[in-house]
């Protein structure tokens, strides 16, 4: 038996692949299904079937593409409400690789429609848990996701009762030693507190995950619905899109239009390329995502799912890559069009005096860019303006216009993306971007 972790960083996503005797099965499978197949042509098996752990809220699944390529069958729970071929895969529902069995366990939670995949070895021991976001290395499933997206709906505190009993009545109730296979590491925003590790054991999950120690269940609520990361504006969209199954990408790739030019004024502008070159000239009102690990959760936090945008790089090579990246999140059909630098990025981004913003910094308007939970550790400057990054966009009016505006985050490429929004909808007085001063400001200030 051969079981495989795939492996995303950017979002930072785990999906997982089980081969027995030449047949394989796919958990939870990405956007690009290509990995799953020079896996399994690596080791001469057939994928045989995809199984859906829930409709995910933060990265768009291939199980449609895998079925329509392959013919493998797709799994998932009777309560998704799934519009594509599928199987149902719930309590009591048994799947055969040959001498080993996958038992699909419903865990409401995270969402109504949630399961976890119990493997028994060939010996028919309990050997391994595959827990989707139902169960992670020290945490559990945020539960506010599904309160207006999806089959089901469900208040945040009612899906929290569910987690308490899915963990409790089943999972704490499984032997010590199966290894548990979460579907996303540290840095997700589907949960709150999750480990680097990407797979641990119920014993040690028992041992030192906060939402399975002692509490009853009106604590759990409390514990759990409190201090959730932001939902990026995608994650309802995403929901809906894996409920009914995402075309092919390939197919989404090559119907992007590749242009020389901007022809729509109108239309938002995501420049990807690096903060130095992007200052040293860009088009008017663009706005600087740069690409990084963390690029499709800022993208699908800035720009609303039904909002077009053009997309700039550097090189072709390049924009292939934030082509790629951007439909991992189910937006490639916004992009308007995808273009190299053009001829005309031409506007240059205003220069900070360092030394005269520390003298005087009651002769700025400082807005801290970072997320509520940073902020809530402390703020940096005395009565910063605090708009997270997400919401930008939208509160701009809140930022006055008396004073020049330093823009500062925690590293400085969020702060980066801040400042060029700004900039192009403030004209009567410059904005800045602190950007990795930032770091030297907080080391002094420690």
């Amino acid at each position: 038996m051969i079981i495989h972790q795939f492996y995303d960083k950017g979002l930072a996503h785990a999906s997982y692949a089980i081969i027995r005797t030449g047949k394989m099965i796919v958990i939870d499978p990405s956007r690009d299904p290509q990995p799953y197949y020079d896996f399994a042509t690596l080791h001469e098996a057939d994928i045989i079937g995809v199984i859906e752990t829930h409709p995910h809220a933060d990265f768009v699944s291939s199980h449609l593409e895998i079925h329509q390529t392959t013919g493998a069958t797709i799994y998932v729970s009777k309560l998704t409400g799934s519009t594509y071929p599928h199987e149902s895969f719930d309590d009591g529902d048994v799947i055969e690789l040959d001498d080993i069995k996958l038992k699909a366990i419903n865990t409401p939670g995270h969402s109504p429609d949630s399961i976890c995949i119990l493997l028994q070895n060939e010996h028919g021991h309990d050997a391994a848990i595959f827990t989707g976001d139902t169960l992670f290395v020290g945490d559990v499933g945020r539960p506010d996701l599904r309160e207006d997206a999806g089959n089901i709906t469900a208040k945040k505190e009612e899906l929290a009762k569910l987690m308490y009993h899915s963990t409790r009545d089943k999972l704490m109730h499984l032997p010590k030693n199966v290894i548990v296979y979460p579907a996303h590491g540290s840095g997700s925003l589907c949960g709150k507190n999750m480990s680097a590790d990407l797979q641990s054991t119920i014993g040690r999950e028992l041992r030192e995950n906060y939402a399975l120690q002692l509490m009853n269940e009106l604590q759990f609520v409390k514990t759990l619905i409190t201090d959730q990361p932001f939902v990026p504006k995608y994650f309802g969209h995403d929901v809906e899109l894996n409920k009914t199954g995402a075309p092919s990408l390939q197919n989404s790739i090559d119907a992007i239009e590749k242009s020389a030019s901007i022809s729509d004024k109108n239309t938002v502008i995501i420049d990807t390329r690096p903060k130095a070159d992007f200052r040293k000239g860009q088009i008017k009102g663009s706005i600087n995502l740069q690409n990084g690990e963390k690029f499709e959760t800022w993208l699908g936090s800035i720009i609303s799912p039904n909002e077009k945008f053009y997309l700039i790089a550097n090189t072709d090579n390049e924009l292939d890559i934030m082509i790629k990246k951007t439909a991992k999140i189910g937006y490639e059909g916004n992009i308007k069009a995808a273009l190299l630098t053009p001829d005309n990025a031409n506007e240059k981004s205003a220069d900070l005096d360092l030394s005269d913003f520390q003298i005087n910094q009651g002769n700025y308007t400082i807005v801290d860019v970072r997320n509520w939970g940073e902020v809530n550790d402390g703020t940096l400057f005395t009565n910063p303006i605090i708009i997270p990054l997400p919401e930008l966009r939208e509160r701009i009016s809140e930022i006055p216009t008396d004073k020049p505006i330093v823009v500062h985050c925690a590293a400085g490429y969020r702060s980066a993306a801040a400042s060029s929004i700004l900039a192009a909808q403030i004209k009567s007085v410059p904005v800045y971007d602190l950007g990795e001063e930032i770091l030297e400001i907080a080391k002094t200030n420690a």
